[in-house]
C-alpha cells in the first residue's frame, strides 16, 4: 500500500471514529431527602463504569468514546450530597466525570431509553451514608401516633417531580410544580382538622417511582392514600376534576384508559430502571386483601368527587376507574384525583392561583371527613367522637351556611349549639355538630 493510500485509510478510520464518539450534552442534579440524583445527557448509548473514591469522597464515572463540552454548573441549593462535578479526558479519547462529594454515598446506576422529550441517559442515585430513607421518615409517623384514639393517616401523593415535569399548560406551568404546591396546602389542612394526621410521599422537586409511592403509604400504615394530579388532553376546551380508583378488569371509559396509560409512563419519564423485577407489580391485583380496600377507596373517592364539584366543575359526574400503578396497593385504600385540566388556559390559570389551590385542597379534606366520620374504625378520634356532637374547625372560606349544609343541620340548630347570635365565624374556631 502506498503512502497515498495509507493516509486515506487513516483519515476513513479517524472519520468513523468521530463518527461513533459520543457526548454529554448536559448534567442535571436534584436531591430529595433520602438522595441525590445526577443525571448525564447523552447523544447515544454508551459502556460506562463507575467507582468511588475516599479521601476526599468522590464518584468516578468513566464513560467510553464521549466527550463533554460543556461546564457544568449546580446549584448548591438543590445539589445535595454532590458539591462540584469536574470532568476530563483520559486515554485519548474517554470521558472522566467526577462528582466531589460531601458525604461518601452508595451509588446506584442506570442507563435510560430515549422517551418522551428526553434522549439518552445515565442516572446515578447516590444515597449518603447518614441519611434518613424515606421508608424509615415515613414509618415514624406511624410510630409517632398513640394506639388508643389516634389520627387517622392521610398518604398525600404529589404526582409526577424531578425529571417527570408531567403536563404542561399553554403557559409553561409544569403539572409536578402544582400539585406539589396543592399537596402542601391540603397537608396543612389536613394537621389543623381534629381527627387526621398527614403524611407527604414527595415533598420536594424529585421523582418517586410509582411503586415506591404506595409503599410509603404502607410503611406510615396509611389510612387513605391520595394522589393528587392535573389532567391535559389534546382539546384544550376539556376542564374540570375527576376521580379514579383501581380498576382489576377493563376501564371505565377509553378516556380513564389513556389516563392510566399516560400516568403509568411516568417511571419512564421520571428515570426509573424498569429492567428490576417486581414480583408485587405483577401480582398485586389478584391479591384478595384488595376486594376490601378497593369498596373503601370507591366510597372516598365519591365523597371527594361531591365536594370538588361545589369548588368548581367536575369533568365527569362519577367516580371513574382505571388500572393505575399508583393505587395498587393491596391494603391502602388509594383514590387519584385530577384537580383540573392544566391544558385548559383557565383551568391553568385556576391551578397556578394559591386562593384556588386552598379551596380545591378543603374540597378534598372535606370528602376525606366525611368517609372517615362513616367508616373509621374502633380506636380512632373519629370513631370515639362518632356518639358525641361532631366537631369542626373552622376553615378560611367557611361559612355558617355551607357548614350546616354538609352535616344536614338547620342553620338555626348549628347557631344554637354554638351560641352564635349572627353568622360570624372565626379559622381555628371549634364548631359543636348538633345531632338526631
Amino acid at each position: 500500500m502506498d503512502s497515498r493510500a495509507l493516509s486515506i485509510c487513516l483519515m476513513l478510520l479517524c472519520l468513523a471514529g468521530s463518527l461513533v464518539a459520543g457526548e454529554v450534552e448536559n448534567v442535571r442534579v436534584w436531591a430529595g431527602p433520602d438522595k441525590t440524583r445526577v443525571v448525564l445527557d447523552l447523544d447515544r448509548e454508551v459502556e460506562y463504569k463507575v467507582f468511588a473514591l475516599e479521601g476526599p469522597d468522590r464518584l468516578v464515572v468513566d464513560i467510553d468514546r464521549t466527550s463533554m463540552a460543556l461546564e457544568p454548573e449546580i446549584d448548591p441549593e438543590v445539589s445535595g450530597v454532590v458539591r462540584k462535578v469536574r470532568h476530563g479526558i483520559r486515554d485519548g479519547d474517554d470521558l472522566r466525570v467526577v462528582l466531589d462529594l460531601a458525604d461518601a454515598s452508595r451509588v446506584k446506576s442506570f442507563l435510560l431509553a430515549p422517551t418522551g422529550r428526553y434522549g439518552h441517559r445515565l442516572g446515578l442515585d447516590l444515597f449518603p451514608r447518614n441519611a434518613t430513607s424515606a421508608e424509615e421518615r415515613v414509618r415514624s409517623v406511624a410510630r409517632s401516633l398513640p394506639e388508643d384514639n389516634r389520627d387517622m393517616i392521610v398518604a398525600i401523593d404529589a404526582g409526577h417531580g424531578g425529571e417527570d415535569p408531567g403536563a404542561i399548560g399553554p403557559s409553561g406551568m409544569y403539572e409536578k410544580n402544582i400539585v406539589l404546591a396543592l399537596a402542601a396546602e391540603l397537608e396543612r389542612q389536613i394537621e389543623d382538622a381534629p381527627g387526621m394526621h398527614p403524611v407527604m410521599i414527595r415533598t420536594g422537586d424529585y421523582y418517586v417511582p410509582l411503586n415506591e409511592r404506595f409503599e410509603r403509604a404502607r410503611e406510615a400504615r396509611a389510612d387513605l392514600f391520595v394522589s393528587l394530579h392535573a389532567d391535559a388532553f389534546r382539546d384544550r376546551r376539556v376542564r374540570g376534576s375527576s376521580v379514579y380508583v383501581l380498576s382489576r378488569s377493563g376501564a371505565s371509559s377509553q378516556a380513564a384508559r389513556l389516563l392510566a396509560q399516560s400516568e403509568n409512563e411516568a417511571d419512564l419519564i421520571g428515570g426509573v430502571d424498569l429492567e428490576q423485577s417486581d414480583d408485587m407489580l405483577r401480582s398485586v391485583l389478584l391479591d384478595l386483601s384488595q376486594n376490601a380496600s378497593m369498596e373503601y377507596s370507591q366510597t372516598a373517592a365519591g365523597k371527594i368527587l361531591d365536594e370538588l364539584g361545589a369548588v368548581g366543575r367536575n369533568h365527569r359526574k362519577q367516580v371513574e376507574s382505571a388500572n393505575f400503578v399508583v393505587l395498587r396497593s393491596p391494603d391502602v385504600p388509594s383514590v387519584l384525583v385530577e384537580v383540573g385540566f392544566i391544558s385548559n388556559p383557565s383551568d391553568e390559570a385556576n391551578l397556578g392561583s394559591r386562593r384556588h389551590r386552598a379551596e380545591l385542597a378543603t374540597a378534598i379534606r372535606r370528602g376525606i371527613e366525611q368517609h372517615f366520620r362513616q367508616t373509621a374504625p374502633r380506636g380512632t378520634w373519629f370513631a370515639a367522637n362518632r356518639g358525641d356532637p361532631a366537631r369542626y374547625v373552622v376553615q378560611r372560606g367557611d361559612t355558617l351556611g355551607t357548614i350546616a349544609q354538609r352535616y344536614s343541620v338547620s342553620l338555626n340548630r348549628l347557631r344554637q349549639a354554638n351560641a352564635i347570635q349572627g353568622d360570624v365565624i372565626h379559622p381555628g374556631a371549634v364548631l359543636e355538630i348538633p345531632t338526631g
